[in-house]
């Protein structure tokens, strides 16, 4: 579905000269410096997959998601999607593809989302029965049929939002970008559209690239991950493989029955590399870092060694994940 071999993206930036002088010197010649934005990125997706982009403000996923759409031309490398090459064949290849940003609309201001569904149809060239079929379906599980007859301008974030959705499927695309889809919207249409997602990509093995900050979307849509710093992919893998690498590993709280102090349980758990916390007298608190590897064997001893009344268990949640990583990587810059 997606090929992407040694993607670059260079720019070309005015550097302004301090003071009136420097001023006077950029009306008569410019200087320019060159900012590398994506620095030869390399990974392909299986048609069906539902994955993440994701990287700091500055880290080069916009800047990818604008290649991958055709909407810029790549410095350097191949992308090949859907057997197009996006920015040589654009025509053709939006035909196969649906794209949604969250602070951009492709519906028409004072028209209803309904007039603007059957623009995009006609713009398409999609077959009546079929479109009116499945837009039938995408305005019942969108839940948009009490206002897809009001004008855009009168709907609230989380309504348009749902018709901003199913207007990039009106011709059924066989992969679906979302750049922040759920900004500024609410618990409950957030799980909505959640849901939606989920449904499409199974009953119709729709490609969904997410580019999100809210981590619990990551969570709820998205198996894989991958992560952009300073124009680099640092990260691909699945979610569990990250939670693995950059997680601050799992906390086990167990409540004995009798008093048990740290050095008892040290002692149990011989040199197994781990925080001992001593909540109160009855209560200590172990944190390793390896869960899958320690947490088995952890919990195994200690049931087996003492009395516990309680167990309660808990791991760094995505959102802690990736503030460690950026926190981790400003800290070496600064360092360096």
């Amino acid at each position: 579905m997606i090929e992407v071999k040694s993607l670059v993206k260079e720019f070309r930036i005015h550097q302004t000269r301090p003071g009136l002088g420097g001023a006077i010197r950029d009306l008569f010649r410019r200087e320019y410096k060159t900012v590398k934005a994506v620095d030869h990125v390399t990974f392909s997706v299986e048609e069906g997959e539902m994955f993440a982009l994701i990287g700091e403000n500055g880290a080069g996923k916009s800047t990818t998601i604008k290649m991958m759409t055709g909407i810029l031309t790549p410095t350097g490398g191949e992308i090949i999607i859907n057997g197009y090459v996006p920015y040589q064949e654009r025509e053709k290849y939006v035909r196969s593809i649906g794209v949604v940003f969250g602070q951009r609309s492709q519906l028409w201001w004072d028209l209803s989302p309904l007039e603007s569904f059957r623009l995009l149809k006609s713009i398409y060239k999609v077959e009546e029965a079929a479109a009116n079929a499945w837009l039938d379906r995408l305005i019942e599980e969108l839940d948009i049929g009490s206002f897809v007859n009001q004008p855009v301008r009168k709907l609230s974030l989380g309504q348009r939002m749902r018709c901003e959705v199913a207007a990039a499927l009106i011709h059924k695309p066989k992969l679906l970008f979302l750049d922040e889809p759920t900004v500024g919207l609410d618990v409950l249409v957030k799980q909505k559209i959640r849901d939606f997602l989920r449904n499409l990509n199974e009953t119709e093995k729709t490609t969904i690239l997410l580019t999100t900050h809210d981590v619990t979307d990551i969570e709820a849509l998205c198996k894989r991950v991958l992560v952009m710093d300073k124009g680099k992919l640092i990260f691909d893998g699945k979610l569990a493989e990250l939670k693995e690498k950059w997680g601050s590993g799992t906390e086990i709280l167990f409540q004995f029955r009798a008093r048990t102090t740290p050095d008892q349980l040290r002692a149990a758990l011989g040199d197994l590399p781990c925080e001992l916390i001593r909540e109160n007298e009855y209560a200590i608190r172990v944190k390793i870092q390896r869960s899958q590897e320690m947490l088995p064997y952890v919990l195994s001893t200690v049931m087996s060694t003492f009395e516990v009344s309680d167990v309660k268990m808990s791991e760094a949640s995505t959102e802690d994940i990736v503030r460690n990583i950026y926190s981790t990587d400003s800290e070496v810059a600064a360092h360096e």
